[in-house]
């Protein structure tokens, strides 16, 4: 049977594939490591930018013991998929948000609080603190290798293809797309909206298809995954913050010499800290781009969004949840939520 697919899903996916051969064509060596690294962003994302430089380095570093190839752009599958194939030891590397890792470190989904964090820089100050380290650890104990500084995403924005979304009430039976996470489908649920969660990899097709009236996600995703092809409108809610946690199956990394993981540490956190300026810069300058490209912006009334959290007991369950003491790390930079 012939898989008949769309120009945009094309466009959005195909050729991006396709352009990823360039990145993750190398010359043959014989190294003594042969590792793959998966991303779910594609390679014009400033992710997978910065990753090529990384691997290119360490490659360099330690004398081609080590080669990472890469496979962006959901190649390997969705984050489920992938993930499943990091713990089973198939893929090495892979790089994923805390709210999709929250399947097997339930912890892990604290950084996606609603309105937890006004920016990137307030979460990245936590995130690379205390409330960092207590998630890293519950991690390891997942039996995962975790990096400690992790990569930009950004906060996240509402997209539509029937409506603006200028306050609260107009996510009343909203049918938006969530990632694979609890604690997106809830907070949207809590907020009024019909959440249903999706693998990134059948986004395009599914707002195409108006399965969904809408999603989120930061304006470098909606910018690489050609979103706008497929949406109207723009709604800037700044509602979570999202970012990658750098994952390693850990066997394949305790079998690394100690001189080879210093040398991927030490270049992971340099270019880790290089892509947070890169995604930052973007994001800034996509709305006016967006614009051009079709897309009706406005900035939501987000005023009654947090006691809509608060009234309806998602602060006070997640809390719950997520322990005493990570809520507190939280609290910290959030201020009083629950």
């Amino acid at each position: 049977m012939t898989d008949r697919i769309s120009r945009g899903r094309f466009v959005a996916s195909g050729s991006a594939a396709l352009a990823s051969i360039a990145v993750i064509a190398r010359p043959a060596r014989a190294a003594q490591f042969n590792y793959k690294y998966a991303s779910n962003v594609s390679v014009d994302h400033p992710l997978n930018v910065r990753m090529r430089e990384c691997w290119n380095a360490v490659t360099k570093e330690t004398g081609g013991k080590l080669d990472v190839q890469m496979f962006p752009n959901n190649q390997l599958g969705g984050d489920t998929q992938a993930l499943q194939q990091l713990r089973s030891g198939a893929l090495q590397f892979f790089t994923l948000d805390g709210g999709i890792l929250q399947s097997v470190v339930p912890l892990a989904a604290i950084q996606g609080v609603g309105f937890a964090f006004k920016d990137s820089a307030e979460a990245f100050r936590a995130l690379d603190g205390p409330l960092g380290d207590h998630v890293r650890d519950a991690i390891r104990g997942a039996g995962l290798y975790v990096h400690p500084k992790m990569w930009e995403n950004g906060m996240r924005q509402i997209t539509s293809g029937v409506r603006p979304i200028r306050s609260a009430a107009d996510l009343s039976g909203f049918k938006i797309r969530t990632p694979p996470g609890e604690l997106w489908v809830d907070l949207f649920k809590s907020l009024g909206a019909a959440p249903a969660p999706l693998n990134f990899n059948e986004v395009y097709t599914a707002l195409q298809t108006r399965v969904f009236d809408g999603q989120e996600n930061p304006y470098a995703i909606i910018d690489t995954a050609r979103l706008y092809e497929v949406q109207k409108y723009l709604s800037v809610t700044n509602h979570m913050w999202s970012a990658y946690h750098f994952l390693g199956n850990q066997e394949a990394w305790n079998a690394l010499p100690r001189d080879v993981q210093s040398v991927v540490e030490r270049n992971l956190t340099k270019y880790a800290l290089l892509q947070r300026g890169d995604t930052n810069r973007r994001n800034e300058s996509l709305s006016e781009k967006l614009a051009r490209r079709g897309m009706t912006i406005n900035r939501a009334d987000t005023s009654g969004f947090r006691g809509k959290l608060s009234s309806s007991g998602f602060y006070q369950k997640w809390s719950g949840k997520f322990g005493a003491q990570a809520w507190a790390l939280l609290e910290k930079s959030s201020g009083k939520l629950a």
